[in-house]
């Protein structure tokens, strides 16, 4: 693993339409640990979850912004459209009986020779669950909903569907560190070889597709990680130099964030392993209690009544 790079996915962050529907789906029938519970950070009347694994290890953490009422988005060009987790080898059986127990509608495939069940979320999101060709040597959250051979082990890869690939592809693999590996049909599969998980990343071109629309049921953007503040600022100047806009450094209290639009539109950001999840709370009762940035402390009360009720 060479620290001084791009290495693979940080987080990914969606937007759905109900907190509580969010919470009972990701925790109890997929079975990730709520990390961190806290508020968007623009709008603090609105819930930021985090879902992971037992510490929130960036390449497991799934985001949520579930702004009550949002609406229904819809995928198409623009958008990063499929999240893709690993799971071990054969626990596909597993996931097809748990899920069709909840009434949940799958389909199974085979892209690049890897066995694959895409379905969706209550608010439509797009998930697949995939047994990788390699080792995949995470643990995953000891969930006592879900059986120990088929935990979630984190992010394998995420899609991005564009309009055309060429523009983004010169970004993720001259600025951003990721290869080009394969291609089957209109995918093009990248991935990145300075880390062994979280590292794979698909492109759909699909001209002829209409714009996505972010709202309830969409990516709102993906986050890469890299190790370090220092690491991240010479990222922002590889980015400038590239004749992109990105955004000065911003404190998200869990990690330090840069933002940048990639040529097809999405929003992508590089995100810090620093300082992680337990700077406010215990390893032990991660997630257990609402936590505020320091601007918000003082209206802790008038916040707490604002959110929705879990």
């Amino acid at each position: 693993m060479d620290n001084q790079q791009i290495l693979g996915l940080h987080h990914i962050t969606a937007i759905a339409g109900n907190a509580k529907r969010n919470l009972d789906f990701y925790t109890r029938v997929l079975g990730l640990r709520l990390v961190k519970k806290t508020v968007n950070f623009d709008d603090p009347g609105t819930y930021h979850f985090y879902y992971g694994d037992e510490s929130g290890t960036p390449g497991t953490l799934l985001t949520f912004f579930p702004w009550e009422g949002i609406g229904q988005g819809q995928n198409g060009t623009g958008l990063a459209t499929h999240i893709g987790f690993s799971v071990p080898k054969g626990a596909l059986t597993y996931w097809k009986e748990r899920l069709a127990a909840f009434g949940i509608d799958f389909v199974a495939s085979t892209l690049f020779s890897e066995n694959t069940i895409s379905f969706k979320d209550p608010d439509g999101l797009q998930l697949q669950f995939i047994e990788p060709d390699g080792e995949d040597n995470r643990s995953g959250w000891a969930a006592p909903e879900i059986k120990t051979q088929a935990r979630i082990k984190g992010f394998y890869k995420v899609t991005l569907t564009l309009q055309k690939a060429a523009a983004t592809a010169n970004i993720l693999t001259n600025i951003l560190g990721y290869e080009t590996a394969e291609q089957q049909g209109q995918t093009l599969r990248l991935i990145n070889s300075h880390t062994e998980t979280a590292g794979v990343l698909d492109i759909i071109e699909a001209p002829g597709m209409p714009r996505g629309y972010n709202a309830a049921g969409t990516n709102h953007h993906i986050a890469f990680r890299v190790r370090n503040e220092d690491i991240l600022m010479e990222f922002r100047e590889k980015i400038l130099s590239a004749g992109l806009d990105i955004t000065p450094k911003i404190n998200r209290d869990y990690f330090f964030s840069l933002y940048f639009r990639e040529p097809g539109g999405i929003l992508f950001e590089l995100a810090t392993d620093n300082p992680g999840f337990t700077v406010d709370e215990p390893l032990e009762s991660l997630g257990s209690s609402l936590k505020l940035p320091e601007k918000y402390q003082g209206m802790r009360s008038k916040i707490e009544k604002a959110l929705p009720t879990l």
